[in-house]
C-alpha cells in the first residue's frame, strides 16, 4: 500500500483529489495540508511514499515546497496537480524530480494512469534483485511514456528521437506550441522555451516531418518568407 499526502489549498479540489486517489487500488491517503509549510510538516511527520501537491498556495508555494523537500533530502516522491501551465514552472518541477505533472481541470482517468505508472515503477525498483540493462530500459520507457503536463501519448514523445534531440526539450517545445495555439516562428519558440534559434528549428523540423506541426509560410515585405509552425496533433 502506497501512502500519500495531499497538499492543496482549495477544499473542493482537495476532496476531489482524495476521492480520485482512493479509487485507485494500492494507494492510501494518510494526511492532507492546505499550504506548503503544512505540507513539509506532514511529509516529515508521516513519511509518505508520495506527496501530491498544488503550485499556487498561500504562504509557501508548491515550487518552494518541492525545493525544500529536495534540500532536506526527504525520501518521498512528488506528483503535481495544478493550474500552472507556464513553461518555467513545468521545467522547474520536472528538474526537481516530479514523477508526473497534471493540469487542472483533469479527469479521473488521467490521475489513475499516473498512479498506476508510479506503482509499476516503484514495484520494479523495490525488487531485491540486480537489474539487467533490458529491465532498466523497459522501466525507463514506462517512466518516459507517462503523459507529462497534459501531453498524451498520441503526440509521440515516447518515440525514439533522432540523435541530438532530448526528450525533455521536445516536451517543452510541444507544450509551448500547444499553449500558444497559433503559428510561431523558430525565433519565437526559441525565446519562449529558452533555446538557441538553430536548436529550436531542429525540434520544429522534426515535429513537422512527423506531422505533429504544420508549416505555414508568411509572406510580407522584402526578402524570404518566414517559416511558422502551428500545432496540429490532437491533444
Amino acid at each position: 500500500m502506497f501512502k500519500v499526502v495531499l497538499v492543496e489549498d482549495d477544499p473542493m479540489v482537495l476532496e476531489v483529489n482524495k476521492q480520485f486517489v482512493e479509487r485507485v487500488p494500492g494507494f492510501e491517503i494518510i494526511g492532507t495540508a492546505s499550504n506548503g509549510t503544512e505540507g513539509a510538516e506532514r511529509v516529515r511527520e508521516l513519511q509518505p511514499h508520495l506527496v501530491i501537491l498544488d503550485i499556487y498556495m498561500p504562504g509557501q508555494s508548491g515550487v518552494e515546497l518541492l525545493q525544500q523537500i529536495r534540500t532536506e533530502q526527504l525520501d518521498v516522491d512528488a506528483m503535481i496537480i495544478t493550474a500552472a501551465n507556464d513553461i518555467p514552472t513545468i521545467q522547474r518541477m520536472l528538474h526537481q524530480g516530479a514523477v508526473d505533472y497534471i493540469m487542472k481541470p483533469f479527469k479521473f482517468e488521467r490521475v489513475k494512469e499516473a498512479l498506476e505508472n508510479y506503482r509499476m515503477m516503484k514495484e520494479r525498483l523495490n525488487k531485491d534483485v540486480k537489474m539487467s540493462q533490458a529491465d532498466l530500459d523497459q522501466l525507463l520507457r514506462v517512466k518516459h511514456q507517462m503523459p507529462t503536463a497534459g501531453i498524451p501519448l498520441a503526440t509521440g514523445v515516447d518515440m525514439e528521437l533522432p540523435k541530438g534531440l532530448q526528450e525533455l526539450t521536445m516536451k517543452q517545445v510541444m507544450l509551448f506550441l500547444i499553449q500558444k495555439k497559433k503559428p510561431l516562428s523558430a525565433e519565437e519558440v526559441a525565446e519562449g522555451v529558452g533555446l538557441a534559434r538553430v536548436t529550436a528549428r531542429r525540434y520544429l523540423e522534426y515535429l513537422e516531418k512527423s506531422k505533429r506541426v504544420k508549416l505555414d509560410l508568411e509572406y510580407g515585405g522584402i526578402g524570404r518568407p518566414v517559416n511558422r509552425y502551428v500545432w496540429v496533433a490532437e491533444t
